[in-house]
């Protein structure tokens, strides 16, 4: 059997984790592993790529779907392989002849390029501090005019007399959300010279921070990608800190009570104190971005009191009871004078 790499396993979930236990999996193995936070460890650096490419698999419902397809009919295929000449089992009528690695290019929407040669995966690892070294895996072998084509050569060369000198470029990257916050790969154009690199972003990416790319500008030159992020239906970033608006019903301000919040890590419940009013803050200590020094911002509520649109009969009926025995009056101190 070909050599496939088990995704769950490599995240530490089941094969029926679901869609926010594998988010909280990979963000927690994310922070562990990043190559920021373990400078120098080349294994870690390797688990942080490999736990990406997992969870850019599984977090995806059409990717995770394809996968576990590709992998239940090579695991049921294991003692005998698939040829041309003899029927082979089939999957929702796929093709499952590619070798594992083929088939991750193809889900992922890699391209292999042409390079004297050599086809190698251009990708690189986002480096959030610029004054920091880039590590990237890209070779460029170039030919020198009168030299000898050495293009199994490891050794860059200029591709013209006079040599180019290292020139810096500067690019602007924006990303939705939930991808500034768990990070992962991206995948982005070089707009001088078309070339696509594969970053693999850091979490807790935040607007206007710059990452570095080293060697990856105009000969030699560095990249350096300025951060934005998409505004978000729900969330509003400021600093590492989240701010959103929680709508309540008139009975849940009066009343308190225990409500759902969704937050970056998914659904939690809290406590609403009674007689909340509209436009008060709660705090959510710890559920906002990650920051420099590891520690977590926070997440800021504000209370909206939302009035339905439509009632039931019932409803109503027990609307018009309130109205008739309540003893609150909001317009007892509104003056003319």
């Amino acid at each position: 059997m070909q050599d496939i790499r088990n995704y769950y396993e490599l995240l530490g979930v089941k094969r029926d984790a679901s869609a926010d236990e594998i988010k909280q999996s990979f963000r927690r193995l994310a922070r562990k592993y990043h190559p920021d936070l373990n400078p120098g460890d080349k294994a870690a650096e390797d688990k942080f790529k490999d736990i990406s490419e997992a969870y850019e698999v599984l977090g995806d419902r059409s990717k995770r779907t394809q996968y576990d397809k590709f992998t239940g009919f090579w695991r049921k295929n294991r003692t005998k392989a698939p040829t041309n000449n003899s029927p082979r089992e089939q999957a929702d009528e796929e093709d499952f002849s590619d070798d594992f690695n083929t088939f991750i290019d193809r889900l992922l929407g890699r391209k292999k390029v042409a390079n004297n040669g050599n086809n190698d995966r251009r990708s690189a690892n986002a480096d959030p501090q610029p004054d920091r070294d880039f590590r990237a895996t890209e070779r460029r072998n170039f030919r020198t005019q009168g030299e000898p084509d050495r293009s199994n050569d490891r050794h860059t060369f200029a591709e013209a007399q006079p040599l180019l000198r290292p020139k810096n470029l500067e690019a602007e990257l924006t990303l939705p959300l939930d991808k500034a916050y768990l990070g992962g790969r991206e995948r982005i154009t070089i707009q001088e010279d078309g070339r696509s690199l594969e970053v693999e972003m850091p979490p807790g990416m935040i607007p206007g921070q710059k990452i570095r790319l080293r060697g990856q500008g105009i000969a030699g030159g560095d990249l350096y990608l300025k951060i934005n992020v998409a505004p978000h239906q729900f969330f509003r970033l400021a600093g590492i800190d989240v701010y959103c608006q929680l709508p309540v019903t008139p009975a849940e301000a009066v009343l308190g009570g225990f409500v759902e919040v969704p937050t970056l890590d998914g659904l939690v419940k809290i406590t609403l104190p009674q007689s909340i009013v509209a436009g008060q803050k709660l705090r959510l200590a710890g559920k906002g971005f990650p920051g420099d020094d590891g520690r977590r911002g926070d997440q800021l509520l504000e209370i909206q009191i939302v009035v339905p649109k439509q009632i039931t009969p019932a409803e109503r009926e027990l609307y018009q009871k309130l109205r008739e025995i309540e003893s609150f009056n909001p317009r007892l101190d509104l003056t003319t004078g």
